[in-house]
Formats: C-alpha cells, structure tokens, sequence
C-alpha cells in the first residue's frame, strides 16, 4: 500500500533516525536506493531495494543521481551543512565527496560505529 517515505520505512533503526534528524535538522530527505533523494512527504510504492548489496558502479551512479537531485533542489550545494544518517553503502561511493567538492560540509555522526553502538547513540540522544 503507498504511503509517505517517512512512514514506508519501519525498522528500528530508521525511526531512531528519524526521531533524532527531526529534532536536530531544519529539513531531511531520505535517501532511496530505488529512488534517490526523496522528500519524505513523498508517497511512495512499498519496494525492496538496497545499495547494500549493489555493485560498485551501480552505487556511484546512484550517487551521481542524488547529487544532481540535491543541486536541483537547492540551486547550489556549497556553504550547506549536510548530516548523512546513513550506512556507509549510501556516501562512500561518491555522495560525500561530491558534496565536499561543490563546496558542502558533511557530517556522518555514526560514521565506523557497529550496529549496536549506532543504535545505542540514537536511543541516547533522546
């Protein structure tokens, strides 16, 4: 059944991340494997994809896509502060650096921690 991204994604993980991005940043996309950047109001076709287990090449273009879709968006990336809460699957292939190199910053909170601490740094920021 379609429903708005925020509410499509329902693991534990992804509402401790939403519950923090929506106390501490002014707006959030999600970033779909399928789709790209997606706003979260969005309504969406439930779908079972993942850059886990994509290949490399497959990653940097998707990559490529949320970037174009970022400077759609916002005109122009540089001076922007991004926060990515996400695996390492989602900005190690060319989202981070893309960022970096038109001028953004990021930060990735969670950046080489284990599942487990990941989750226990999202419980708590509560």
């Amino acid at each position: 059944m379609p429903r708005p991204a925020e509410d499509l994604y329902v693991s534990p993980l992804f509402q401790l991340r939403r519950r923090y991005v929506e106390r501490s940043c002014e707006r959030w996309y999600i970033l779909s494997a399928l789709h790209g950047l997606v706003d979260r109001t969005t309504v969406l076709e439930p779908y079972d994809k993942t850059l886990t287990t994509a290949s490399r090449g497959e990653r940097r273009e998707w990559s490529r896509l949320v970037l174009r879709q970022l400077t759609d968006r916002l005109m122009k990336l540089e001076g922007h502060v991004f926060e990515v809460h996400a695996g390492a699957a989602y900005y190690e292939f060319g989202l981070r650096e893309g960022l970096q190199s038109a001028g953004a910053v990021v930060e990735i909170p969670t950046q080489g921690r284990s599942l487990g601490r990941t989750l226990a740094f999202y419980s708590s920021s509560f």
